[in-house]
């Protein structure tokens, strides 16, 4: 088995479209906002690549997706499904509805499921962006698949530099965003998204540096080893400086994940070497870790420490805001608000005790927002997402050998994405919609024939 993958060809249609895509998305996918230009930017060029692939003969291999495929194809019929217009005597049957009844309640007005239609059409509109990823995902060849854990980790590293620029004090305006100028947030809008963003970049970086090297021994790892506890090491501090208290603890998850990634791969490459070598290879990276992020906390420097000693969790407006949200849910279930749709909604339901300048514009919690949204059906689809995870991360997790680092890879990358999606809205973003059906594809891959080439 080669440490590296030789090329032995051009590259295919299908991965110069995807890098395209994610070119994009890096620039302009990092806001969830509907008004934001970045959201012309990457709807615009994601339709475009879909165009171009289907006239460059791109074909997909929908069973290389597995589940990934029919969980994404019943999230977009559910959200289309909002959207059909509902005759009087069925909409207005459903819970919530009277405000739209208006002065006339006799009206014959036929209306959507959806109660803001506009909304839902711009959440179904995002959805090209995880269909297109899976269609270019699935379509390369088995020596470019294995290319991904690099490409994804080029990304990560080209946002922490920017993110790096943004803690020097040089101010970076992104028009395609909405972010504030001033904070650190990388290519995202939003700081809480970043530092996600990076936490998998602590999970990618030990499969790019092990992963496939084994059978190399001590050589087939290298150069890799060093660079690895570099980059884990800045992509830890990085997430600190964000000021993100979610991101500290999707960090140090992924770094206890990170580790657990690479756990057997490390201990194979150091075979010949004396037993005490592992133990304290393993000691000297968690210590170096920490040593660095303690002195960015004497040196005041790890904005995400002092925010949790400093924000009072009584006046977090997440904390304020669940009880309307709970009402909400309650006032609206079985059939849900529609997706895309919070923000006017919550206005409906505002107590005055929490009007203030800024706009609550989501609940921060995306599983209680989904079945807001989406009401029984999304409850339904949410249970057999989360069941399927379950059962491939199980699977996944007790595999052993080369062929079991990517579905291993993929279900700590979604199991990160739930924790951050406890706290907000990750998944909303372009760029993690991208990461997440990737991370997804690699948890099926544990029922496909294994990739025989080792990771670039």
């Amino acid at each position: 088995m080669p440490s590296r993958p030789v090329l032995t060809r051009r590259w295919s249609p299908a991965l110069v479209l995807l890098l395209l895509l994610l070119g994009t998305l890096w620039v302009a996918g990092g806001a969830s906002h509907a008004d934001v230009t970045g959201q012309v930017i990457t709807r615009g060029a994601t339709w475009t690549l879909f165009v171009l692939a289907i006239l460059l003969g791109v074909r997909p291999v929908v069973a290389g997706a597995g589940a990934a495929f029919w969980l994404l194809l019943a999230t977009v019929l559910l959200v289309l499904l909002q959207l059909v217009p509902l005759p009087p005597n069925i909409w207005t049957a459903l819970p919530g509805r009277d405000v739209l009844l208006g002065a006339s309640p006799s009206e014959t007005v036929w209306r959507p499921w959806a109660i803001v239609p506009s909304a839902t059409i711009n959440a179904a509109s995002s959805l090209i962006v995880p269909v297109v990823t899976l269609i270019l995902v699935t379509a390369l060849c088995n020596e470019e698949k294995t290319w991904l854990p690099t490409i994804l980790l080029g990304i990560i590293f080209c946002s922490m530099l920017v993110g790096l620029l943004q803690f020097s004090g040089f101010v970076l305006d992104n028009p395609f965003i909405n972010d504030t100028v001033g904070s650190i947030s990388g290519t995202f809008a939003n700081r809480n998204h970043f530092a996600l963003f990076l936490a998998i970049g602590c999970l990618i970086t030990p499969v790019w540096a092990f992963a496939g090297k084994q059978s190399a021994g001590k050589q087939g790892v290298g150069w890799r080893a060093p660079v690895a506890l570099a980059l884990m090491t800045l992509f830890a501090l990085t997430i600190l400086a964000t000021g993100s208290r979610a991101g500290m603890l999707t960090g140090m998850l992924a770094l206890a994940l990170g580790l657990a990634l690479c756990w057997h791969d490390v201990r194979r490459a150091l075979r010949g070497a004396p037993r005490w070598v592992f133990p304290a290879l393993i000691v000297a990276i968690i210590g170096g870790v920490a040593l660095f992020v303690l002195v960015s906390i004497a040196a005041d420097r790890a904005e995400s420490v002092r925010r949790a000693f400093e924000v009072d969790p009584g006046q977090d407006m997440r904390t304020r805001g669940l009880p309307t949200v709970l009402s909400m849910i309650a006032a609206y279930f079985p059939a849900g608000a529609g997706f895309g749709g919070f923000d006017p909604i919550f206005r409906l339901h505002e107590p005055f005790g929490l009007l203030k300048p800024t706009y609550f514009n989501h609940a921060h919690n995306d599983f209680l927002e989904v079945v807001l949204d989406g009401g029984l059906p999304a409850v339904l689809l949410l249970l057999l997402a989360i069941g399927w995870y379950a059962i491939a991360s199980l699977r996944a997790w007790r595999a052993n050998g080369q062929h079991s680092v990517l579905p291993k890879l993929g279900s700590a990358m979604l199991l990160l994405v739930f924790v951050a999606s406890a706290f907000d809205y990750p998944a909303r973003t372009p760029m993690m919609m991208a990461m997440i059906v990737i991370a997804a594809i690699w948890l099926c891959q544990n029922k496909t024939p294994p990739i025989k080439a080792g990771f670039t």
